[in-house]
């Protein structure tokens, strides 16, 4: 491999030839030998960095033209676009676990950018600290990645699989308009509900997950760029944080601002714990909806078989002919690695030590992992397993017309002792709810007929 040197305020230092990182970026690689090629820092951190550094060189060409001229300016953006479409995504080699306030990957990208812009230019015009990094710090940079990150990844993947699952959620209540079955309460039959009630419940639980997304969103657009190392601004132009957040607003097409109070921005991560908090609740809700849908799918004859999903692949390598419901346990996976992403993700926040906190890059990677596995897992249980679910209408009139529960409707006309005592017969001598209740003589035949009509205890 060919080398060239890089120099850094400790020195020179070897750089692969055909890299565009430097001595600092080089140093990190070199240092932190944990989890390369399998934990390095997520490809949406790297393009928020893009979006990033563009808008800070706007910013700085507003605020300090003498500075940020537009020579700089035309380079530093040429290359944060490369940065922002994944070009260059091969000259980011760091990994997560690095510093805890992202210092590195801040650098790797002054770095990347300085060089790839010079390239640009066709000489040496952008310096990774001077001109890249100009009225920042890593300490304000990578919060202000973070969120730029946490929003796409929200508003983009998130938000869209949600409401492709309720869209189908929606096709299928109408679909199953009137079909009605036993109720099921601590995995023991219940009053009827119908297909589309079921449903409804599934529906519903999605869209008030979705309205707690959006509710966090809000402080998730609040950014700390403008409070370089402690929250104090040093070295950053009066209203400069105020053009940032213009710009990646610009860049984005999404409504950023700049946080009010940049030593709250530096220090406490409460944004993404809240966030995360209503992924958590998600990850839950689909766990649910995913056991529900297996468990109604169970069978083929010693289930419960109320429905039938899609089968797309052979389930066993022994069993011939066996179908699972694969889907169903891709996305209850998913809902557990949420859930444990959650408990990172918080302790991570209740590490701001003073005017900083150092877990910064492992609460993006579990943040950014929980965001894409679940947007990717409904999308395809959506796909592969919901939009294929049929209703089994014969097991399901057969489960309710067989179930004891029907007895509640008795309780108005003969009182509710006397209906438990309809049900333990019915149960003891395996005979139907009508005999029972006959038989201790609490009703008449023609009674019984009369009042009892499961289809219409809904």
């Amino acid at each position: 491999m060919e080398y060239r040197i890089e120099h850094d305020s400790m020195g020179e230092v070897k750089v692969p030839a055909d890299k565009y990182w430097g001595a600092q970026t080089e140093r990190s690689h070199e240092n932190f030998p944990i989890g390369v090629g399998i934990e390095t820092m997520p490809k949406e951190i790297i393009h928020a960095f893009g979006i990033l550094k563009k808008a800070a060189a706007m910013a700085n060409h507003v605020c300090k033209p003498e500075k940020m001229t537009d020579e700089k300016l035309a380079a530093i953006s040429a290359a944060a676009d490369e940065v922002i479409s994944g070009k260059l995504i091969d000259h980011f080699p760091l990994v997560v676990w690095q510093t805890g306030s992202g210092t590195q990957s801040n650098m790797n990208t002054n770095e990347v950018i300085a060089n790839r812009g010079n390239e640009i230019a066709g000489k040496k015009l952008l310096h990774p600290n001077d001109d890249v990094n100009m009225s920042q710090s890593s300490n304000d940079t990578y919060p202000t990645a973070m969120h730029i990150a946490a929003v796409i990844a929200l508003e983009d993947k998130v938000l869209p699989a949600i409401d492709l699952l309720v869209g189908t959620f929606k096709r299928l209540e109408a679909e199953n308009e009137g079909i009605v079955k036993s109720g099921r309460t601590h995995l023991q039959d219940a009053t009827p509900i119908s297909f589309s009630q079921e449903i409804s419940g599934w529906r519903s639980s999605l869209e008030r997950d979705r309205e707690m997304i959006v509710s966090s969103l809000p402080y998730l657009k609040k950014l700390a760029l403008g409070g370089t190392a402690v929250g104090t601004g040093l070295n950053a132009p009066k209203g400069y944080g105020e053009e940032v957040a213009k710009a990646v607003s610009q860049l984005t097409g999404k409504d950023f601002v700049t946080e009010p109070n940049k030593f709250h921005a530096l220090t406490s991560k409460d944004e993404l714990v809240y966030a995360h908090g209503a992924l958590k609740a998600l990850a839950a809700d689909m766990m649910k909806i995913a056991n529900d849908v297996r468990w109604l799918a169970s069978g083929p004859r010693l289930g419960i078989g109320e429905i039938s999903i899609p089968e797309n692949e052979p389930g066993s390598s022994i069993m011939p002919g066996k179908v699972n419901p694969t889907q169903c346990e891709a996305v209850t996976m998913v809902a557990v690695q949420v859930m444990g992403n959650d408990v990172a993700v918080g302790l991570s926040a209740s590490q701001g030590n003073f005017e900083l906190n150092v877990f910064m890059p492992v609460a993006a990677y579990n943040f950014l992992q929980s965001a894409r596995l679940l947007a990717e897992s409904m999308v395809s249980f959506n796909n592969n397993c919901a939009v294929g679910i049929k209703a089994n209408k014969e097991k399901m009139a057969g489960n309710l017309h067989n179930s004891l529960m029907l007895a509640t409707a008795l309780n108005p006309h003969i009182g509710y002792e006397n209906a438990a005592k309809t049900v333990k017969l019915a149960f003891a001598e395996d005979i139907s709810l009508k005999e029972a209740c006959v038989k201790l003589g609490f009703l008449t035949p023609e009674k019984f007929d009369e009042v009892f009509h499961p289809e219409q205890m809904i």
